[in-house]
């Protein structure tokens, strides 16, 4: 059973999302918050696996709320969807940054929703290549030349390869494909990457990805 959290100020918002996990076999809404600090003072008693995060909140926004749960060893195992009424913007992009799993909007449709919450439960990323392709031409710019990231130089010439690779957005059988590699042998990759490189989701590394300049074409 996947355990999901609710936070959004709007009660008829938490209202809708809970009657749509709620009738899922597979999930359900084990708590919820109307902001970032009544959802961190909850969040060591409930424990769950996946947070539904607005960004927009007042007392507590979810951007510092993901600071918090980064900063936090106990709470940043918690993977967290952005569920926002904005497309990618400056908000979406820094909490991706900071550790989010992925965003979705609102207006999407309420089975992409419930995927949503099966794929990062799972440990994936939400972000589409067509989303990162947005992602890398909306803000890649804002680094020129491409930042330093802590711990890159650590990591071995495969690995900063397989993270080009990540930052397209493929998948790990995809990339395994392309480099005719095993899906295990590209996992392994990836989470010594995530490792070196403090990444807390996939999504994460795909801004660390391309904030040290190691994108390719998709």
């Amino acid at each position: 059973m996947i355990r999901v959290m609710l936070v959004d100020d709007h009660q008829l918002v938490r209202m809708g999302l809970r009657v749509l996990i709620d009738r899922e076999d597979d999930m359900q809404v084990i708590d919820e918050a109307g902001n970032g600090r009544q959802a961190l003072a909850q969040l060591r008693r409930s424990r769950p696996d996946v947070m539904l995060l607005d960004i927009r909140m007042p007392d507590m926004d979810g951007l510092e709320l993901l600071r918090r749960l980064a900063a936090d060893p106990v709470l940043r195992a918690v993977r967290v969807v952005v569920v926002t009424t904005f497309e990618i913007d400056q908000y979406v992009f820094e909490a991706l940054q900071t550790g989010a799993s992925g965003f979705i909007l609102k207006d999407n449709a309420p089975t992409e929703l419930v995927h949503a919450i099966r794929v990062v439960a799972a440990g994936e990323a939400l972000l589409s290549p067509s989303v990162t392709r947005l992602l890398v031409t909306t803000f890649a710019e804002r680094w020129a030349p491409p930042a330093r990231v802590e711990g890159l130089d650590t990591l071995t010439g495969r690995e900063r390869e397989i993270a080009a690779w990540v930052a397209t957005g493929r998948s790990n059988n995809e990339i395994a494909d392309a480099l005719f590699l095993s899906p295990a042998t590209v996992r392994t990759h990836v989470t010594r990457v995530m490792a070196k490189l403090n990444a807390r989701s996939r999504a994460q590394l795909v801004v660390l990805a391309v904030r040290a300049g190691l994108t390719i074409a998709p």
